[in-house]
């Protein structure tokens, strides 16, 4: 039994990283100028007209796309761990939208000095407002016992996150200019290699941090008495969750906007996939499975109506809400 489950465990991740590549050489190739494989590999040398669309505009977005799913994936399963919630997530509970409202005030606020706000200023600023959203929905959680209730004040501060951030980038004068209205409904286009400079190195560092609390997610999933049996600091333990995930939340809203659903719908995927809720598997499978559902939502928003590109939020619901849905229907069943 123990040898069948590793097998499918290998054999999952084995697909993950498949998928992933694959859909990696698919988003390099394919765009509104389709590229043969002989081009792509003419331009990966920097051989060829190619090379300049390949190294300055579609690689830097694959890996962008790649990091920033799986950034936001583990982010969700953080949050799913800490509300002990299926459908909790920082897009839903409005975390991702306090970032991108305190990233749009201090961009647009340099900017009236003439100030460019830089990628690890992004990042800073991003962090500050997921951390005062998570702030808001940690009272609430305080006050609201029923998890329905959680979520609809989770999207409350969201939509008035939302809100203010619309209003003050349609006011903003040099609005055009730095591509606010794109990155306010959600996009990987525009992100440069000075960005990811900053982005991977704070992604990675939080996925690995997160990877080793492993261990004492495991035990805190059995119950807080169970893990305060095991040891576990539950106060420094939470507040570990909540940084790491406001990190990784805060590096997707800084360079990529909102990106709805793949919070909620990729672990349950992964969990699906990999049959178990263990951290030490999760974790990882969650950071692959953010990168292949990311990767394949974005070649959908790039390629479907090109030279039209759609807001990569449209994808992602599409093929996230039903995830959401059966969640849901599931966890009604199972209390009738």
């Amino acid at each position: 039994m123990e040898q069948k489950r590793r097998r499918r465990v290998a054999l999952a991740f084995a697909l993950l990283a498949v998928l992933a590549v694959a859909l990696f050489a698919c988003n390099v190739g394919w765009g509104s100028v389709r590229l043969s494989p002989g081009a792509v590999w003419d331009g990966l040398l920097r051989r060829g007209e190619a090379a300049v669309v390949i190294w300055q505009l579609r690689l830097p977005r694959a890996l962008a796309a790649a990091l920033l799913g799986g950034a936001l994936a583990v982010s969700g399963f953080l949050m799913q761990t800490f509300f002990a919630n299926p459908i909790a997530s920082p897009f839903l509970l409005g975390i991702s939208s306090g970032a991108r409202l305190a990233v749009a005030l201090v961009m647009i606020g340099l900017l009236g000095r003439g100030i460019l706000l830089s990628s690890a200023g992004m990042i800073a600023a991003a962090f500050v407002g997921a951390m005062v959203a998570m702030g808001f929905v940690l009272l609430c959680a305080r006050r609201v016992r029923r998890s329905a209730l959680l979520i609809v004040c989770g999207v409350m501060i969201g939509d008035i996150c939302s809100a203010i951030t619309d209003f003050v980038v349609a006011f903003a004068e040099d609005s055009n200019i730095i591509n606010l209205h794109n990155w306010t409904k959600g996009s990987f286009s525009g992100i440069a290699w000075r960005d990811l400079a900053v982005l991977a190195p704070a992604v990675l560092v939080a996925a690995v941090l997160t990877f080793l609390l492993s261990k004492p997610m495991a035990a805190y999933q059995l119950g807080e008495g169970y893990a305060q049996s095991m040891g576990v600091d539950l106060r420094r333990f939470r507040l570990a969750l909540i940084v790491l995930s406001g990190v990784l939340s805060a590096c997707v809203a800084a360079f990529a906007g909102p990106i709805s659903f793949v919070g909620i719908a990729v672990p349950h995927l992964v969990k699906g996939l990999l049959h178990t809720t263990r951290p030490i598997l999760m974790i990882p499978g969650c950071l692959m499975g953010g990168a292949v559902f990311c990767l394949l939502c974005d070649l959908i928003a790039r390629t479907v109506f090109a030279p039209t590109e759609l807001a990569i939020s449209s994808v992602t619901a599409v093929f996230g809400a039903p995830v959401v849905i059966a969640i849901m229907l599931r966890r009604r069943l199972r209390d009738d």
